[in-house]
């Protein structure tokens, strides 16, 4: 299985010009933190199934379309939509370019991260190092009035990432990239315009920082291209015997091949996952060599899905973690891409996986084994002290 073979990450929504980016935690033009029904916690009585018939269904009514000079897009978007899996999608071919270079950790945009106040104000976060943004020099703290002449207070932060992304401007991200953004912005009583030019620019998925009594804390926003060795590398250089806190919050996924990978830090090979795809059993398994003595403690919450929640349950089942947070999202299923007539893609459900020790995901989540929330990290460090008391 190659690396572009299995994807787990929630569906994109369409809604006009905005799309709901794939990652929707780190790939703002900057980042923005998405939102979901929160009908999809609940625990169902079964594990759904692939809908039946559900890839023929959607194959033939693409080639039909086509047949009769119609869109294959927009009938394979109707047939995903009568499947009623919610995490099947179709996207044009620039929109999965779009996607393809988020896996490959890229994106366009000027380099901010946002998020709408309680008030309707959007609020810059965070100014990725080395971005238009940064450049301008713009802060995190201040306020964005407009883009493009185009008010954004008020606008769900999606709406206003596509703005930034120029998202309008083309059918795929080159066609952005050099384009021009006027921003609107504030600062206490100042308010000025800034014109930036849209550049590709690299998500920070894994961030290491330094905690207190030694603890390598390792950050995880996504698992795209590069990530998990990224994690190995990481952990290799933490200084020895020291405990290790895996923070997975508000990852909502990403190459599993790279989960996996990151899962061969902790352990020294076996089983991570087990899935199915149109039935047929099939096994991830990590690479042997990986530390199995450091403690480790994994940080969860709703935001954490999908790949993420992959590599939680394979060092939670197997021993190598401590869990604590909240409920995972419950993202559990597998999707495939399938290329149609028109050059679009249609990314289907093909199977669920299941943790080493048989455990449904897909509806549920991984429930930690201890359950915190704002003082989620702090609980962290003091099981790390007890388990390194006892080492």
């Amino acid at each position: 299985m190659s690396g572009r073979d299995l994807f787990c990450q929630p569906r994109r929504i369409r809604h006009g010009a905005a799309l709901t980016l794939v990652f929707a935690s780190i790939l703002v033009a900057g980042a923005a933190t998405g939102s979901f029904d929160e009908t999809l916690h609940k625990t169902p009585s079964a594990e759904p199934a692939v809908p039946a018939g559900h890839h023929e269904d959607v194959a033939e009514a693409a080639a039909k379309a086509m047949a009769d000079g119609k869109s294959p897009m927009e009938a394979a978007e109707r047939a995903v939509s009568r499947s009623g899996d919610r995490w099947s999608a179709v996207y044009s071919q620039g929109e999965y370019q779009e996607f393809e270079e988020a896996l490959d950790g890229q994106y366009t945009g000027v380099g901010l991260s946002a998020r709408r106040e309680s008030d309707g104000r959007i609020e810059v976060t965070r100014v990725q190092s080395g971005s238009p943004a940064a450049a301008a020099g713009i802060r995190k703290g201040d306020r964005l009035r407009s883009v493009d002449g185009e008010d954004v207070d008020g606008r769900p932060v999606t709406e206003v990432v596509s703005l930034l992304r120029g998202d309008g401007d083309g059918d795929t991200d080159e066609a952005a990239v050099g384009t021009r953004v006027r921003l609107g912005l504030q600062r206490g009583t100042r308010t000025w315009s800034e014109v930036l030019r849209r550049a590709t620019l690299s998500t920070d998925s894994v961030t290491v920082r330094r905690l207190a009594g030694d603890i390598t804390m390792i950050k995880i926003a996504a698992f795209t291209k590069g990530s998990g060795d990224l994690v190995r590398n990481a952990v290799a250089a933490a200084p020895d015997d020291a405990g290790i806190v895996l923070d997975l919050r508000g990852n909502s996924g990403g190459l599993v091949t790279e989960a996996v990978t990151a899962a061969s830090a902790f352990l020294d090979g076996g089983l991570v996952a087990t899935y199915d795809v149109h039935g047929a059993q099939r096994a991830l398994h990590a690479d042997p060599g990986g530390d199995t003595t450091r403690p480790v403690v994994a940080l969860v919450d709703g935001g954490t899905m999908s790949a993420a929640e992959l590599l939680t349950g394979a060092l939670q089942d197997r021993g190598r973690a401590v869990v604590v947070g909240t409920r995972t999202f419950g993202k559990g299923s597998v999707q495939m891409p399938s290329r149609l007539p028109d050059g679009s893609v249609a990314e289907l459900t093909v199977g669920h996986y299941r943790t080493p020790s048989g455990h449904s995901v897909d509806g549920r989540g991984i429930t930690p084994d201890l359950e915190a929330d704002d003082e989620a990290l702090e609980r962290a460090e003091t099981v790390l002290s007890g388990l390194g008391d006892t080492s």
